[in-house]
């Protein structure tokens, strides 16, 4: 059996390709491909007869079975974050204090965060007022008054 005529040779040097790509170039996603690759490569030596679009078939749905497996799996256990409020701008924000630059009535108004302003959710207050953040949600930020106690 010549190598160049065997399609079997063809997926697993691929699959190999991908996997060694993978570990040079950050990132997880060719490993996916590497594995769906390795798999239509042993279908087609088992299955020597197994036709061009048969083993295109056999990459796509075996690629997309191993994309759909680890990103459930790098969701679930994915490597821990020693900062995982990070790309969450409006959650790093919950209990700070602010001032409200427009007064809130009726539910809404804006307020000041270090140097930007924000929409902001809560009791009516008059502009100037201190509130604390409780919570955001969808870029509107939730706040309550600050007791003079506190």
């Amino acid at each position: 059996m010549d190598w160049l005529d065997a399609p079997a040779l063809w997926w697993l040097a691929a699959a190999a390709l991908l996997a060694a790509i993978e570990l040079v170039v950050p990132g997880v996603f060719l490993v996916f491909l590497a594995f769906a690759a390795a798999v239509t490569g042993v279908f087609s030596l088992l299955f020597p007869d197994l036709p061009l679009w048969g083993q295109a078939i056999s990459f796509a749905a075996w690629a997309g079975v191993a994309v759909a497996v680890g990103g459930r799996w790098y969701r679930d256990f994915g490597p821990a974050s020693a900062d995982p409020l990070l790309n969450d701008r409006a959650a790093r924000l919950l209990g700070d204090v602010v001032t409200v630059t427009v007064a809130i009535e009726g539910g809404r108004g804006r307020v000041r965060v270090g140097d930007s302003e924000w929409p902001a959710a809560g009791p009516d207050l008059p502009s100037g007022a201190r509130a604390r953040i409780i919570a955001a949600q969808n870029g509107v930020l939730t706040i309550e008054p600050i007791l003079i106690a506190e």
